[in-house]
C-alpha cells in the first residue's frame, strides 16, 4: 500500500497547502505564512471512538487482514481477504495460514464465517469432515477471537477505538490511492467492551481479561467520512503453549464500501461436534 505522509501533529512543516510570501521591489515579507491543516480533528479521541458508527452507516466492505506473530523464533504471517456486513456484524474471509517451516506441508485455505458472538470454520483441523464447521463462542476465548481466528474481526476491529484513552493525530496520508488521516494511541480493552455493542461485548471482556495486558496500541487511517480504511492493533497474548507474551501485530485494510456480503450461517446439522486434533 501507497503511503505518502505529508504531515506531523505539532510540527509546522506540511507538504501541501504551504503559502508562499513574494517579496516585490525590495519590500519585506509579511506574515509567517504558517500552514493549517484543517483535517485535524479537535478530539481525535472522539473521532476513534466514532469509526464504528462510520462502518455502520457505510453498511458493508471488502476486507484484507494481515496477523503476524513470533513463534518458535519464527516469524509467520496469516492472510485473509473477504467481505463484511457491518450492520449485521456478519462476514465472510478466506484465511491463509503460511507454510511449515521445512516447506513439506501446505494448508489449505480455511473458510471463516464472523457473526456476533460466534466462528465458524470450514478446513479447520485434521479429522474435521471436509463438509462440517467446527463452531466455537468467541466468548469462551481467552482473546475474545481478535487472535485465534488469524485474523481480527473487522468491526471487533473497529469497537477496540471504541476505548481509545489517549490519541494524536499524526497527519495526512494516503492509501490506496484515498487521502486518510493517521492517528496513534492506545485503547483499553474494558473500556472498550463497556462501550461496545452487544455483539461484541461478551467477546471484547473476554479479551480484557485473557490478554496479557487490556493496553493495545494501534495505527488507525480514518476517510474523510471517518470510515476506517487501515488499522493496526498491537496486542500482547498469552496462548495456551507458551505462558511468556507473544506479541501479535493485526492489520486490516477496508475498500470497496457497499460491496455486496452474503454470509450464510451452517445450519446445526452441519457443525462437528467431534475432537479437532492439533496441527
Amino acid at each position: 500500500m501507497a503511503e505518502r505522509q505529508q504531515g506531523r501533529a505539532g510540527g509546522t512543516v506540511v507538504a501541501a497547502g504551504l503559502m508562499a510570501c513574494i517579496c516585490l521591489g525590495g519590500t519585506g515579507c509579511s506574515g509567517s505564512g504558517a500552514a493549517v491543516d484543517n483535517a485535524q480533528p479537535a478530539d481525535p479521541v472522539r473521532a476513534l471512538q466514532n469509526a464504528a458508527d462510520a462502518l455502520r452507516d457505510a453498511g458493508s466492505s471488502k476486507a484484507r487482514t494481515s496477523m503476524e506473530m513470533a513463534t518458535g523464533g519464527t516469524r509467520v504471517t496469516i492472510r485473509g481477504e473477504g467481505t463484511y456486513d457491518y450492520i449485521r456484524q456478519r462476514g465472510r474471509l478466506k484465511v491463509l495460514l503460511p507454510q511449515d517451516p521445512a516447506g513439506e506441508q501446505e494448508h489449505r485455505p480455511i473458510t471463516e464465517l464472523l457473526a456476533p458472538g460466534a466462528l465458524y470454520m470450514k478446513n479447520r483441523g485434521a479429522g474435521v469432515p471436509a463438509d462440517k464447521w467446527v463452531r466455537v463462542d468467541t466468548a469462551t476465548l481467552s482473546d475474545g477471537n481478535l487472535v485465534t481466528g488469524g485474523a481480527t474481526d473487522p468491526f471487533a476491529a473497529a469497537e477496540v477505538l471504541r476505548g481509545a484513552r489517549s490519541a494524536e493525530y499524526v497527519g495526512r496520508t494516503e492509501i490506496a490511492g484515498t487521502e486518510v488521516s493517521h492517528y496513534r494511541g492506545t485503547a483499553d480493552l474494558g473500556r472498550a467492551a463497556h462501550n461496545a455493542s452487544a455483539g461484541s461485548r461478551e467477546s471484547l471482556q473476554a479479551a480484557a481479561k485473557g490478554f496479557a495486558t487490556a493496553e493495545v496500541p494501534f495505527d488507525v487511517y480514518l476517510d474523510d467520512q471517518g470510515r476506517i480504511r487501515k488499522i493496526r492493533h498491537r496486542f500482547s497474548f498469552v496462548n495456551g503453549h507458551h505462558r511468556t507474551p507473544v506479541a501479535v501485530s493485526s492489520t486490516t485494510l477496508l475498500y470497496d464500501f457497499g460491496a455486496p456480503v452474503d454470509v450464510r450461517l451452517p445450519p446445526a446439522e452441519h457443525i462437528y461436534a467431534g475432537r479437532i486434533a492439533e496441527e
